[in-house]
């Protein structure tokens, strides 16, 4: 773990999303006129792109998933960024990394403004040199376009670089970039779909991953 960036995924990986993006998308299907009670059953778009998740799960049309997107976000800006936690012991993690020297980024596909002030409502932005997300129209909305365009941005040498996510698209854009990458099985994606991707490290909770880099000097 001798890493002197550290990359975390927002969604999952650091906060708990589930209220607010699965009653946003709820909102959303419903004003498409489909009607979906259990909340339970529209998790899987914690963490993949939007506008994907709506044409894969759906079926829907480019133009009609981009409709859902605005529904979606009518409510996610105004309530939807809100209903979210902090996982516990994230602060001690982050403020454990800056003491030890190293940078940390964001890297979500969750739009930049989303995500900033996700973190700035959360107290999260202290602790990161810089938030890095998609534009609204879908840009770097792809993991490994993401990451990718951070590295080039922050000047940043693969090798040096920790990917942590809670999902496969995490795990596959670290991979596709050249990175290590950290599983955390405490977020969204299951045991199989993080085991397929055969990441560097896997912890199950965040306390093992906080005790991984409490075990290391600082690099």
């Amino acid at each position: 773990m001798h890493y002197r960036h550290i990359l975390f995924d927002l969604d999952g990986t650091l906060t708990d999303p589930r209220e607010g993006i699965t009653r946003s998308v709820q909102y959303a299907l419903a004003r498409l006129g489909i009607d979906e009670p259990d909340l339970q059953a529209l998790e899987h778009f914690i963490g993949p792109p939007l506008l994907q998740c709506f044409m894969q799960t759906y079926g829907f049309s480019e133009e009609r998933a981009w409709q859902a997107v605005g529904h979606y976000r009518e409510r996610f800006a105004a309530l939807g960024l809100y209903e979210n936690r902090l996982f516990a012991g994230v602060g001690e993690l982050l403020q454990l990394l800056q003491e030890q020297g190293r940078s940390l980024y964001i890297a979500t596909s969750k739009p930049t403004l989303y995500a900033v002030e996700i973190a700035r409502h959360f107290d999260l932005a202290r602790h990161f040199r810089r938030i890095y997300g998609s534009e609204l129209d879908g840009t770097r909305s792809d993991k490994a376009e993401l990451i990718g365009h951070l590295l080039a941005r922050e000047g940043l040498a693969a090798d040096s670089a920790l990917m942590i996510g809670d999902r496969k698209h995490d795990l596959i854009g670290a991979r596709r970039n050249g990175l290590a990458a950290a599983a955390v099985g405490y977020g969204f994606g299951s045991a199989a779909e993080l085991r397929a991707e055969t990441p560097t490290h896997h912890f199950q909770t965040l306390a093992e991953l906080h005790r991984a880099f409490l075990a290391c000097a600082a690099p």
